[in-house]
């Protein structure tokens, strides 16, 4: 990588020989100005509003305007001769816990590159310093004619630096919180918890620019002289939230099922719901037998919620344990007709006794 910069950081007395790179690339895609009417580019000239002709780059300088409206020059030999002891120098001034550095100063990145050999040893010493501290170095250091802030950590076995905003760079953030006050219920904090929790963490590799990678198509498409693929249909959401329960609920769904979660479950809790029918008119014998394979169902069906779970419990009472003699047939028999006609459930069971082909009513 081509070095931007020599110069070298300033470790109290050592001093370290370094080249800087940019640690960041801008892939972003640019376009030219055209004329409509015939496809020629549209260009930017300078010209100069006195005399209105174009002037080139070697005629042009640097200048401040006043208040009024003056313009006051200054030349590179002014800015020269000022007292800039980080010209050439990244001069660390502190150590400090990197909680303490506000991610909004954050800027530019640069790796800083040992300039040689003699600078591997004290590069190496102020890198594996940094290491152990578990702190971040705060500097001093001019870059493009103007003094800046930077922090600089380790990357791998590389010394990084962060360009800083100086803290009064820092706008407040004054008039930009909502105005009226908001009550978040917990019943809200809880399913944007699990909405968090659904999506999970993410390979920052794994993710890319798809508007570029849509414009890199369109341009291949017209250049070979074909129809411009369709754009794709997406609901954004429009921004206007009518039931923020709903609209959480919908996308812990949504998050679940792009994660192959929950797959074959409907809307709700529908999927865990089993049918429960009411039984049916029969003798004592025949009673005993759906007793059995009522309990085996239930084993097997998923547990159930509300007036559903009510009626299982309500038609597994109703059948009973398995009589073993005359006395206690007729005594469970009788218990579950009573709490069927107590509980008001569907089931048209009469009282029968174990006596063989004989019925008794309830």
């Amino acid at each position: 990588m081509r070095s931007i910069w020599n110069g070298a950081i300033s470790f109290g007395l050592v001093s370290i020989p370094i080249k800087l790179v940019n640690a960041t690339e801008n892939h972003a895609i640019h376009f030219r100005q055209i004329h409509l009417a015939d496809g020629g580019r549209i260009r930017y000239r300078k010209v100069c509003e006195l005399d209105e002709e174009e002037v080139t780059g070697g005629e042009i300088g640097k200048a401040y305007e006043d208040a009024d409206g003056t313009m006051i020059p200054i030349t590179d030999e002014d800015l020269a001769q000022l007292p800039l002891p980080t010209a050439k120098t990244i001069e660390i001034v502190a150590f400090v816990p990197a909680d303490e550095i506000d991610p909004l100063q954050m800027d530019a990145a640069y790796y800083l590159s040992a300039n040689g050999v003699p600078a591997a040893k004290p590069y190496t010493l102020l890198r594996e310093a940094l290491k152990r501290s578990n702190k971040v170095a705060v500097a001093k250091y001019a870059l493009r004619g103007r003094e800046r802030l930077g922090m600089l950590r380790v990357v791998d076995d590389v010394i990084a630096m962060h360009g800083l905003l100086w803290p009064d760079e820092i706008r407040a953030p004054e008039g930009v919180a909502p105005d009226s006050e908001v009550t978040v219920r917990d019943a809200e904090l809880d399913l944007a918890d699990a909405l968090m929790d659904t999506l999970g963490e993410v390979d920052m590799d794994s993710l890319h620019d798809d508007y570029r990678e849509a414009v890199e198509e369109l341009i291949a498409a017209k250049a070979a002289g074909e129809t411009a693929p369709p754009a794709q249909s997406g609901d954004s959401g429009g921004g206007k939230v009518i039931d923020l329960i709903a609209a959480l609920e919908n996308s812990v769904r949504a998050a679940k099922k792009s994660r192959g979660e929950g797959e074959g479950e409907e809307d709700g809790d529908e999927g865990d719901m089993a049918d429960v029918h009411p039984i049916k008119k029969t003798t004592s014998g025949r009673t005993a037998k759906k007793t059995t394979q009522k309990k085996s169902t239930s084993k097997q069906a998923p547990k159930q919620t509300g007036t559903k779970k009510s009626t299982s419990s309500t038609a597994k009472k109703a059948t009973g344990k398995k009589a073993t003699g005359k006395k206690a047939a007729a005594k469970s028999t009788s218990s579950s007709a009573k709490k069927q006609t107590s509980s008001g459930g569907r089931s048209t069971t009469k009282k029968t006794t174990a006596a063989p082909r004989k019925r008794t009513s309830a």
